[in-house]
């Protein structure tokens, strides 16, 4: 009895180092393409939320950490600022901001976007890059029948509804999917009250 234990433990660590092995060896294979896919994506975002700009440059002392805090203290505990880069034209002008939010209020996990807001004040509209919500529902958060909602706004505190918005303020929610709607409002809040605080000479620190 004792040398079948043995020999079923010996069994069971050799498949489990082989798995491990060939967890490792996939990991190492596939780790540069899905970077690269991510890249490719998020800058497909930027691109998707500031079409006039000709290349994007990381704000010089941009704090993740510091942003996110600012914009908690500022009642968006929900939401975390990642990144935020000017939006240049070809000769190096800043036209505006493109500011990544991750929101952890979603129905289905994190929600991942990039919004753009022009010098003049101006939302340019969002672009998801990471999203698990339900197919159908909250999925339509990436639809333009949702998403359209946000081109071209004028800034503001925008407000979810569940009726026709009366004000250019309010967000029509998306159908049984209140929560995400709610997620994806109020992140965009709180990119705007970072951004505000960006053109209004206010500290990150």
């Amino acid at each position: 009895m004792n040398k079948s234990l043995v020999k079923d433990a010996l069994i069971l660590a050799v498949i489990t180092l082989v798995a491990g092995i060939l967890l490792g060896i996939v990991y190492e294979i596939t780790k540069d393409p899905i970077a690269k896919a991510q890249e490719a994506a998020t800058q497909a975002a930027y691109e998707t939320v500031f079409s006039t700009a000709d290349s994007f440059a990381p704000v010089e002392g941009f704090d993740s950490e510091a942003a996110s805090s600012y914009v908690h203290e500022q009642g968006y505990a929900d939401d975390d600022i990642l990144a935020c880069l000017t939006a240049n034209d070809k000769d190096g002008n800043v036209l505006g901001y493109v500011i990544t939010v991750v929101s952890h209020a979603g129905y289905g996990g994190d929600i991942t976007f990039s919004i753009g807001i022009t010098n003049e004040g101006v939302l340019n509209g969002y672009s998801i890059t990471d999203i698990s919500e339900t197919a159908g529902l909250g999925m339509k958060a990436k639809e333009e029948g949702f998403s359209s909602q946000f081109v071209n706004k004028a800034l503001g505190i925008f407000e979810v509804t569940k009726t026709s918005p009366a004000s250019d303020s309010e967000i029509q929610a998306i159908s049984g999917a209140t929560i995400t709607s709610k997620a994806m409002t109020y992140g965009i809040d709180a990119g705007i009250a970072y951004y505000q605080s960006l053109v209004g000479g206010a500290s990150n620190e």
